[in-house]
């Protein structure tokens, strides 16, 4: 079966975006399995707030006293 591009509708901000057959072969060859929900700039948002929430943790904060007292 001929693949074409898709019209998807972004499940944040609500504009449609294209899922062209070139990244529909990319993501096939990369395995993935379902179909991107999000536009480019709505993932690309996402990626960054998700990068940007492990570097104020607390964790990461616990880890530098636990450092600074054994020192």
């Amino acid at each position: 079966m001929e693949k074409k591009d898709k019209t998807i509708v972004c499940k944040d901000c609500g504009k449609e975006f294209t899922f062209s057959v070139r990244d529909q072969e990319f993501y096939e060859r990369m395995g993935f399995e379902n179909e991107p929900v999000r536009c480019r700039e709505c993932r690309d948002k996402r990626k960054a707030e998700k990068n940007n929430r492990g570097t104020g943790s607390n964790f990461n904060n616990f880890r530098r006293e636990e450092t600074d007292r054994a020192a």
